[in-house]
């Protein structure tokens, strides 16, 4: 890897079965449970859990990034950022209207068979973030 800038991050978005993002970026916006948290070069070393919603990579290049995240955690330590959750895509991947689609139909799942269906709850809180993923990007 190439020596990194006094105002850079190294940042690495990783699911269960791929690596979504990887580069260097000048900042990185995620939910967690505690709030929003920003993150930039000299940042304290941090392990916090994220909730469901669109992670913002700002890129060196001046670029945006927004990846849906399902939960997961980010770490921060040494110039590194690593963000891990089971599932992540790129909102450019995303179908907003898609998952509109999925959100209701989880939704409606979830009120039909109630709060103690988890897989249900767990879809729906994956369409939520891709709804915000994909609007954020919009």
């Amino acid at each position: 890897m190439a020596e990194q800038a006094a105002n850079e991050l190294h940042v690495e978005v990783v699911s269960a079965d791929r690596v979504v993002w990887s580069g260097e970026a000048t900042m990185v916006v995620a939910r967690t449970v505690e709030g929003d948290v920003g993150i930039m070069a000299g940042h304290a070393p941090m392990l916090s859990v994220m909730v469901p919603n669109g992670v913002e990579i700002v890129t060196t290049a001046g670029g945006r990034e927004i990846v849906a995240v399902d939960g997961g955690f980010v770490s921060v330590a040494a110039g590194r950022v690593s963000i891990l959750s089971e599932y992540a895509t790129l909102a450019e991947e995303i179908s907003l209207a898609d998952a509109e689609k999925r959100l209701a139909a989880a939704t409606s799942r979830l009120e039909t068979t109630g709060d103690d269906d988890e897989d249900a709850r767990r879809e729906m809180q994956r369409a939520e973030a891709q709804v915000r993923a994909a609007r954020k990007a919009s």
